[in-house]
């Protein structure tokens, strides 16, 4: 199942689902849009969406709280349907559709697999050097601080093994923003799964606005240390 979580992304949407409709098998694979009341109707155009393809469903959730818990609320619906296999991505374009099929293929030998921009072969494109100086730094601090080899820990293009959501305790995952990346890859590392990058190109969004805040950055800044001295106490 991928979980495609929105927040105003109607221009985006349907494009989305029609480019996930030629990469997927839409006989047995299946997409869920997390909405979070989208003012511009994006709901109500994924209903739509789910009224005319069978492999499409829709999560309404009462209010904006954040891509974290949107994305915990859309792994429990994909694992109480039975998913073996988990997808999340933006739904703007910024995460290519073609890459998909890659990542289900590496889900053979992983437990989480990562869309990385930072291994050999990765990058991003249409992004000033402000924000990639923000993203590669937030990278290495977690990378620094948790002790960890992932070069990508803040991305948000993943697949996960049921079996990897399972082990990692969704009841426990606390962050809000975009720490959720790390937060979860590291859990996953923690549980001695395995963790392998593959690298794709992010691109920025087609249309509509960055969801990236100061409170995202705050949080993650906060986060990271917090979770690593969980980790040492014995607590995560």
């Amino acid at each position: 199942m991928v979980c495609l979580p929105t927040y105003n992304e109607r221009e985006n949407l349907a494009p989305m689902v029609e480019a996930l409709a030629g990469v997927l098998d839409t006989n047995r694979d299946r997409v869920l849009v997390v909405d979070d009341a989208s003012p511009d109707g994006t709901g109500e155009l994924a209903d739509r969406l789910a009224a005319e393809l069978d492999w499409v469903s829709v999560l309404h959730r009462p209010e904006k709280q954040g891509i974290g818990p949107a994305y915990v609320a859309g792994f429990r619906r994909a694992l109480a349907e039975g998913a073996e296999l988990v997808l999340e991505m933006d739904c703007d374009f910024s995460h290519d559709p073609r890459d998909v099929p890659r990542l289900i293929a590496a889900s053979e030998e992983a437990d989480l697999v990562l869309g990385s921009r930072y291994v050999p072969g990765g990058g991003t494109e249409n992004w000033g050097l402000v924000r990639r100086a923000v993203s590669r730094g937030g990278c290495l601090y977690a990378q620094v601080v948790l002790g960890v080899g992932v070069r990508d820990l803040t991305g948000g293009f993943k697949c996960f093994r049921r079996t990897a959501l399972e082990a990692i305790d969704l009841d426990a995952v606390s962050a809000h923003g975009y720490a959720f990346q790390i937060e979860t890859t590291y859990r996953v590392l923690r549980a001695g799964l395995r963790v392998r990058e593959l690298p794709i190109r992010f691109t920025e969004r087609r249309a509509g606005a960055s969801k990236m805040t100061g409170a995202i950055v705050l949080e993650a800044i906060w986060k990271v240390p917090l979770l690593r001295l969980r980790a040492l106490t014995g607590r995560l």
